[in-house]
């Protein structure tokens, strides 16, 4: 478990960035799949190639039927997969950390009169930044369960005939625990469902949120700019009466008595 600290800590980060429905897949990621990947799916696939029998003496057929009946290891999969799917939310979680650190160092400075604009500007930009790391994760995540259907289907079967070069003809191979292994690849595949579908839901309240601010973002401009014309008429004013009071102070002081 302990190549699966980093992204453990990394995701932890990123739940603070995250709404519900992202903390919600990021619950699936770390407990459905890395911790379940890293604790029994390690032991049931490490003596895969090796427990794959046949029945041949053959030199070479073994190799060649295993190839042809795993092209690729079904835990290597999974975990390429955890990969992929996890680097654009950590490029994510990277820039928004540079963005806080530069946001901290920015309000140590004196404000101004627009910066509450150019903050709610920045923060749409996270916003989007985010929209295309869920579409991205989408994607991923179809793509994947697709993979997964083509290459191994929704069953282990215990026997497999191969009749590859160099096997002297048509022989039989036997899987070890073929049953266990069905009902993690349908679990792994089960959870690669509600996970995409949770992508899809957060894909689609994320875009309506966004809409809805765009679609604000003009009555906010009008509101500051009514705001600023306000404070700039009262600024105004106040130096005005600041005058008259100096100058009625002056000619009160200069009158000569009478």
């Amino acid at each position: 478990m302990g190549e699966w600290s980093f992204l453990g800590h990394l995701f932890n980060d990123l739940k603070g960035h995250s709404p519900m429905l992202g903390r919600f897949w990021l619950l699936l990621m770390l407990v459905f799949r890395i911790l379940i990947l890293g604790t029994v799916a390690s032991d049931l696939f490490e003596d895969e190639q090796e427990e794959f029998a046949c029945n041949t003496l053959q030199p070479g057929c073994k190799q060649v039927c295993y190839d042809h009946a795993f092209p690729i290891s079904q835990y290597r999969f999974w975990v390429f997969h955890i990969v992929l799917i996890s680097t654009p939310s950590l490029v994510f979680l990277v820039y928004v950390m540079h963005h806080r650190s530069k946001k901290t160092a920015d309000d140590s400075q004196p404000s101004f009169r627009w910066q509450s604009h150019d903050a709610s500007r920045e923060e749409r930009h996270l916003r989007l930044l985010y929209l295309v790391n869920v579409a991205f994760r989408l994607l991923t995540e179809i793509g994947f369960l697709v993979g997964q259907w083509k290459l191994y289907g929704f069953k282990v079967e215990a026997q497999f005939p191969c009749s590859r070069f160099p096997c002297p003809y048509t022989v039989d191979c036997f899987v070890s625990r073929p049953m266990e292994k069905t009902i993690f690849l349908c679990f792994y595949f089960a959870v690669g469902v509600l996970s995409a579908v949770s992508s899809l839901a957060e894909l689609v309240f994320a875009s309506l949120k966004l809409f809805r601010q765009t679609r604000e973002r003009p009555n906010e401009q009008f509101c500051v700019c009514q705001h600023t014309k306000k404070e700039e008429s009262l600024d105004s004013e106040k130096e005005e009466l600041k005058w008259r009071a100096r100058s009625m102070s002056e000619g009160t002081a200069w009158r000569p008595d009478l």
